[in-house]
């Protein structure tokens, strides 16, 4: 009887250990790949899903699969992105082979950049403090904002548009700017998926 006690317990304690064992390897393996599930699914409701996949993935860890978060991570990558280029911009517009015209487009656009960098600071800040409580309000900021920081890219390329401004800067400029467009875009379609979500 104690033979069969001790023989049972003992297996019952390797089972449980070789399940627990499995269970873990499960989670560690399993997890990162339900993140990255996420991030791409997530990515299907914004106007540039392969561009959300691109920037979003490498986060997916950190956003694991919150809606909230996600948004919270794209407004992060795209403020970065926005101020990388208008410090580039900044260093661009004093270059003396630029015509007068290019210059002056240039030095609007970094205003415009200026404006799009701290509705994103703004949107990011609240997103950061956003609760059951102020839900409402905040969101409706957010949005708002994001929105704003659109405009202000869109007004920045079409500062660049006609036949005088046939050069590189041009092509350079409107890349990138439409490029932080794209993912300001991205970032208000992740912020309206959250908000529909929590409505």
């Amino acid at each position: 009887m104690g033979e069969s006690f001790r023989l049972n317990h003992h297996f019952l304690a390797s089972f449980l250990i070789t399940i627990t064992i499995a269970t873990l390897k499960s989670v560690y393996t399993t997890t990162p790949t339900t993140n990255t599930e996420f991030v791409k699914s997530a990515c299907t409701y914004t106007t540039y899903p392969r561009l959300c996949i691109a920037s979003l993935s490498t986060h997916a860890t950190l956003i694991q699969t919150s809606p909230k978060l996600m948004a919270h991570a794209a407004l992060n990558i795209t403020l970065a992105s926005a101020k990388a280029t208008s410090a580039m911009m900044v260093r661009l517009s004093s270059n003396v082979q630029l015509k007068p015209r290019e210059v002056s487009a240039m030095r609007d656009c970094v205003e415009e950049l200026g404006d799009t960098v701290e509705e994103l600071r703004k949107s990011i800040g609240e997103m950061g403090q956003l609760n059951s409580s102020n839900y409402e309000v905040y969101i409706s900021d957010i949005q708002t904002w994001v929105s704003a920081a659109l405009t202000d890219e869109n007004t920045c390329t079409d500062g660049f548009q006609g036949d005088e401004m046939n050069g590189k800067a041009k092509v350079f400029v409107r890349g990138r700017i439409l490029f932080i467009a794209h993912l300001t875009s991205n970032a208000l379609a992740l912020i309206n998926h959250f908000a529909s979500i929590h409505g």
